[in-house]
Order: C-alpha cells, then sequence, then structure tokens
C-alpha cells in the first residue's frame, strides 16, 4: 500500500487489457472484503485504477470523490447496486465526514427503530460541524447536512454503524406530522415501549407538556393505557397542565402485542388493519366456494400451461412453451439427457411443475372445508420444496438451500424496501398466518397475503412465485378462478408492490390484481397461447 492507497505490482508495459482489469479488481477485492469498505473514497485507489474500473462499470460515482462498486451487467437507470449499498455507504461517509459528532434525524430513526429500513429520498443529518448543505446522490437521493447542536450523547445509539437517536428521545423530538404521515411506523414503535419511566424523565426535564398530551393520547390508541395514565398522572403531580389528545386522525384504536421481540411482527398487524378496508372496497364480491370441485380443480389445470409461462417469465426465465409442455409430459429427463439436467430455465420450469401440484392439493384441502390460513402455514413449504427439488437434484444449489425460511439478508433489485432481517423473519410468519387464519374475507387474503409475503421476503429465491401461489390458494378460498399475472404487466405489477412496501399505499396493487381477477370472472384470458408460442 502506498499513500493510503492499494497498489499491485504489474509491468504495465507487458501486461494485457484483460491483465491490468484483473489487478484494478483484485484492489477493488481487497477493498471490500478485508477492509469492509463500501463507500470508497478517490484516496482509497489510484487514478488508473478508478478509471479502468469506471470504465469497465465496476465502480460508480455516488458523489464527487466518492464511489460504489457495481454490476457491470446493470442497465443504464438500473437502481439495485445504490439501494443495496445505500445504508453502509451513508455510515461510512457520514463517518468519514463527521465522526461521532452527527446523528441522524428523530423521523429517521423512529422509521428505524420501527423496522422501515427503505431508502429515503433524503436522508436529513444534524451536526455541529455541518453548513445546511444538500449532497446529491445516486436516482434522486440525497443527504442534507443540518448544521445543529446533537443532543446528549447518552441519548445516541450506533445501528449498524448509523448514529440515530434512541426511540425514547426520537418520541419526544419528532414533529406531530410523523403521527399522520407515518402512522404505522409511529404505533409500531409505541407497542414497542414497556415503561414509562424513560420517557417520563425526558418529558419532565424539558417541560414537555404539550409532548405529554400527545403521547398519552398515542400510547392509549394502540392500548398502551398503563403509559398513558402515568404519563398524565405524573406531569400533573408535578404541576404541569397538560391536555391529552390523540395525534393518530381517523385511526381507530387498536390493541397490539407488546411482548413481541421486534417491531416487524406489530407492523405487519397494523399494516393489516389499515389496508384490509381499501382492499374490501375495491375487490369484486367472492363466488363462493364452488359446489362443483372436480370442475374447479379441472380450470386449474387448464390454466397451468399460461400461467406457468407468464410466472416464470415474470422472474427473467426465458421459458417457452415447448418447454413447459416437455416437462408436464414427462419428456425431461435430467438423469439421461445432459441438456435437461444443465438447463437453468428447465429447472425451474419442472419445480414450478412439482410445485404447482403440491399447491393443488392445498386448494383440495380449502374446497373441503379447511381453514384457508392453517392450509398455507401447513403447506408452504412443502410448495417451496417441490419448487427447487429439481435444482438440488441437478446439482445447482445445495440441499441446505431447502431447510426453510433464510438464514442471510435479501435484497430486491431496484427497489427502496429492505425485506425484515433473517431474525425477523422467524417473528413475522407466524403473524402473516394468524392473521390469513383470522380472516374471513377471501380477496383481503388474496391481496394482503401476496403482498406481505413479499413484503417479508422469507426465502432467499422463489419469492415472487410463492407469493402467487399464495394469492391465488387464497382465491380459490373464496370460489374466484385461477388468476395470471402476465408478464407484460411486470413493471405495472414490480410498480405497485413498491408503492405499498415504501409509500404504505395498497390501493394501486390492490386495483390492478382486482382488475385482474375481474377478468378472470368474466371468462377473459389474460394471455392467448397463440401469442406465446
Amino acid at each position: 500500500m502506498r499513500n493510503g492507497n492499494f497498489e499491485i505490482q504489474t509491468n504495465n508495459d507487458m501486461a494485457t487489457p484483460g491483465e491490468k482489469l484483473a489487478a484494478s479488481l483484485e484492489i477493488l477485492q481487497n477493498l471490500q472484503e478485508k477492509e469492509g469498505v463500501i463507500a470508497i473514497k478517490s484516496s482509497n485507489i489510484t487514478r488508473t485504477h478508478k478509471e479502468r474500473l469506471i470504465k469497465n462499470g465496476f465502480l460508480k460515482e455516488v458523489t464527487k470523490g466518492w464511489y460504489i462498486a457495481t454490476n457491470p451487467k446493470e442497465k443504464a437507470g438500473d437502481s439495485t447496486s445504490w439501494y443495496t449499498s445505500y445504508w453502509k455507504f451513508c455510515s461510512q461517509y457520514l463517518k468519514s465526514k463527521y465522526n461521532k459528532e452527527y446523528c441522524i434525524s428523530a423521523e429517521q430513526s423512529i422509521l428505524i427503530h420501527s423496522g422501515n429500513n427503505a431508502v429515503p429520498h433524503q436522508l436529513i443529518v444534524r451536526a455541529s460541524k455541518a453548513s445546511n448543505t444538500n449532497v446529491q446522490l445516486l436516482h434522486n437521493t440525497s443527504i442534507f447536512a443540518l448544521e445543529s447542536p446533537l443532543p446528549n450523547i447518552v441519548n445516541i445509539i450506533d445501528t449498524d454503524g448509523i448514529r440515530m437517536l434512541k426511540l425514547t428521545s426520537a418520541l419526544i423530538y419528532c414533529t406531530p406530522a410523523m403521527f399522520t404521515k407515518n402512522p404505522t411506523e409511529m404505533r409500531t414503535v409505541l407497542a414497542h415501549i414497556s415503561d414509562s419511566s424513560e420517557i417520563l424523565g425526558h418529558l419532565l426535564d424539558g417541560s414537555h407538556t404539550i409532548i405529554a398530551g400527545r403521547l398519552a393520547g398515542a400510547f392509549r390508541n394502540v392500548g398502551q393505557i398503563r403509559i398513558a395514565d402515568d404519563i398524565v398522572k405524573t406531569m400533573k403531580s408535578a404541576d404541569y397542565k397538560i391536555r391529552e389528545t390523540d395525534p393518530f386522525e381517523n385511526k381507530t384504536p387498536i390493541t397490539l402485542s407488546f411482548r413481541e421481540r421486534s417491531p416487524y411482527a406489530n407492523r405487519i398487524k397494523l399494516m393489516w388493519n389499515d389496508f384490509r378496508e381499501i382492499v374490501i372496497n375495491h375487490f369484486p364480491e367472492e363466488p363462493g366456494l364452488p359446489k362443483k370441485k372436480e370442475k374447479y380443480l379441472k380450470s386449474v389445470d387448464q390454466i397451468y400451461l399460461t400461467d406457468a409461462y407468464h410466472s416464470l417469465s415474470i422472474e427473467r426465465y426465458k421459458v417457452s412453451v415447448g418447454l413447459i409442455e416437455k416437462v408436464r409430459s414427462g419428456d425431461w429427463n435430467i438423469v439421461e439427457n445432459e441438456d435437461d439436467r444443465n438447463q437453468r430455465d428447465a429447472m425451474a420450469a419442472r419445480g414450478y411443475w412439482q410445485a404447482s401440484q403440491s399447491v393443488k392439493e392445498s386448494i383440495k384441502k380449502i374446497l373441503n372445508g379447511a381453514n384457508p390460513g392453517t392450509t398455507v402455514d401447513q403447506d408452504h413449504n412443502n410448495w417451496y420444496r417441490e419448487l427447487f427439488a429439481p435444482s438440488v437434484t441437478a446439482g445447482i444449489i445445495k440441499a441446505s438451500d431447502l431447510a426453510g425460511y433464510r438464514a442471510h439478508q435479501v435484497y430486491i433489485s431496484q427497489s427502496k424496501h429492505v425485506p425484515p432481517n433473517k431474525d425477523a423473519v422467524r417473528d413475522v410468519m407466524p403473524m402473516l398466518f394468524e392473521l390469513l387464519e383470522a380472516e374471513d374475507n377471501p380477496g383481503v387474503r388474496a391481496v394482503l397475503g401476496h403482498f406481505i409475503f413479499v413484503f417479508i421476503h422469507p426465502y432467499m429465491d422463489g419469492n415472487g412465485r410463492m407469493a402467487r401461489f399464495l394469492m391465488n390458494v387464497m382465491l380459490a378460498s373464496g370460489g374466484y378462478p385461477w388468476t395470471v399475472i402476465p408478464v407484460e404487466e411486470r413493471d405495472n405489477y414490480m410498480s405497485t408492490l413498491e408503492k405499498a412496501s415504501v409509500e404504505g399505499d395498497i390501493e394501486p396493487f390492490t386495483m390492478f390484481i382486482s382488475n385482474l381477477v375481474n377478468e378472470s370472472l368474466k371468462g377473459n384470458p389474460v394471455a392467448n397461447l397463440k401469442t406465446i408460442r
């Protein structure tokens, strides 16, 4: 290393372009793996290596003098590398700029405490040495550094490298608008406060009577009655006048669990509670369980070819109708046919066929009166194993990949939404099935079951296909026909899921699914097979 820059000694006169690029990539690998660097400064790497990596698509400038590693296969405008690097980049960038003399805003602190790690449009940072400047980053994101004295150091914590306010302090200093603009996140964190003492200390020391009244009403809204009463009584005992108000406009009080290990379970419950009426208002009336069960199951078989083509194509598999027919007929053979064994797309098609047969068995149970939520809870891991069993048999993925829910963090291509961490998945999946079991409206089960499954992203792969299976099983529980999401609508499909995940707006996704279900009810095929041969 020379002057803080990694160097690899090569004979530049003799090295080929490939050898030069390999040397630059080795430096980038050293930075990432040995040094743990995500936010790459100009001083981390020499100009020659930097320019070579940028030219070949392995490095991208985020802001002047700062870079991130990228995938050269990313198309122009693809945000995946940036969104997956965002929080680690910010932690390293802010540490370099301000060391420990900064913290993010109370509002952003609350979002993170609630489990909402979505990439913000603008990250507001308080720092005593800031200059009230807005630093533009990639994909229309930015950091606004606000010149401001920091709160007492005991009120700041480090979470994954980001310095943020403790929850109790964030509740004191956040704006009243947070309760109306981000009610799900606010209610989630309020349910995570187990005792009034710490927050009362802040309220009393700062003579925060208005905030005390607002927080008392907020705690009462989520069923934290004792904390609400403690705030009111204690403030009055200290001779403060307090007027309790509920800051959640038009939000019916709800009782949440106060014993969850992570905030995600309550957040899922709140989203379900807030979204279900929107789904009910827009979803077509349910036909009811079919009297002719075999006829319904036959209709599922008849639409399989169309469904498999579109569902696999949405996931970017290059699947032909001929391949799907080959798999279904049994002509596909990984033992005797090397082409079949080595073809990734064939593995996906075979897995989809096997999984669809398992899904069909779940539908049979529901048509015979089984609870839809209980059935999916019991059967969904079977669907998943069948979906990827051919890839295991062929040696494309490890057998341990079928063990169950993911053991690592996962990111969604081009999405600002960051799914729950691996530990939280074990908390939220049981909540999803509890909600499905208790829900009496099949349209709600279908739309929210699909959305929340994707929101959680419980597996390393296959989440989209599994969510569409779940949706159609729930549609079957109301007698709705199997509904295909056409690949031609992929962008619209993804954008409505993104809007629900990041902005908390479920209406576009509800309308998207409702329109497709309406067409299915009319008997209009979503895709004519002649158009996809």
